[in-house]
């Protein structure tokens, strides 16, 4: 019986990163009808669709998991095949990190910045809250998740980083214009706010929390940017929670106040990556462990 043909799975990428086939059979080099062909020779392997065709196409979840494991072979090649040549010529490699956007908008890059001025590596960075990040290394998207949960899954390996917490705070005017009486159930009703996005479940844990409140209930923007949050609350047209260490500089000089003294959110946050790491990926995890002990409290 042949075995899995992984130019059916570079086809696969190739369709999916150029989202079309056309664009796919110039990357590759080959006929459009040569890549669709190596896709359905991969989907009779398989027994099932890897591709969603439509526009642009993408990947089912057995396609993505393919994917998963065409990266990992890369990363193996661009280890092994120097070596076995005796060459100095060292081939990019692409590198997928599941990422929230607070660690990407601080520490994440910085972190990485030695080993991607080192080392020929493409850096692919996926982002999504810290609760959902996980599910991309599940379906082997990427090869590493920043995530707040503990808990590893099969084939890998959580390290703790550290705690990030977050303050509530706005400019001087917003808070005199809404909080000149204190943070109360009924000013914060009145006061415009912002969520990253439908899944953003931090605000509505901490508002429950303190004031049995619900964003539902309130003026509440949605913005996919943890810079943008830092731009609204100066701005002056919402409050925000913030990482503390992304407004150290703004607390200094008050061009945002903290409205509630004293009362925080804070989370663990993990590197989930896989168990048997050498080369490239063990730089790329010790790089992003030790930087991030360095800056987070534990």
């Amino acid at each position: 019986m042949r075995g899995l043909d992984y130019k059916w799975i570079e086809a696969l990428e190739a369709v999916v990163s150029s989202g079309s086939f056309e664009r796919a059979a110039e990357a590759l080099f080959i006929s459009q009808s040569a890549v669709s062909q190596r896709i359905k020779q991969l989907e009779k392997f398989v027994a099932q669709p890897v591709l969603i065709r439509e526009h642009p196409p993408k990947s089912t979840l057995i396609g993505k998991k393919l994917l998963g494991l065409f990266h990992r072979v890369q990363l193996l090649e661009s280890e092994l095949v120097p070596d076995l040549f005796s060459q100095d010529f060292e081939r990019s490699v692409p590198i997928s990190i599941a990422t929230n956007a607070d660690s990407l908008a601080t520490w994440l890059l910085p972190a990485l910045t030695n080993v991607m001025k080192s080392r020929r590596i493409e850096l692919n960075l996926s982002v999504s809250s810290e609760a959902r990040t996980l599910e991309k290394l599940k379906s082997g998207e990427v090869t590493g998740a920043i995530s707040m949960e503990s808990r590893s899954i099969s084939g890998c390996q959580a390290n703790y980083l550290g705690r990030v917490e977050y303050l509530c705070v706005a400019s001087p005017d917003f808070a005199d214009r809404y909080f000149s009486d204190g943070v109360t159930h009924q000013s914060l009703v009145m006061a415009p706010t912002v969520i990253y996005d439908q899944y953003d479940q931090q605000l509505a844990h901490f508002l429950e929390e303190h004031f049995d409140l619900l964003p539902e209930n309130m003026m509440t923007h949605r913005v996919a940017s943890s810079e943008a949050f830092v731009k609204l609350a100066l701005a002056g047209v919402a409050f925000c929670l913030i990482p503390r260490f992304q407004i150290e500089q703004e607390l200094l000089d008050a061009s945002l106040v903290d409205v509630l003294p004293g009362v925080t959110s804070s989370y663990d946050i993990y590197w989930h990556h896989w168990q048997l790491e050498s080369g490239l990926l063990s730089e790329i995890s010790h790089a992003i462990i030790a930087y991030a002990q360095q800056l987070l409290p534990r």
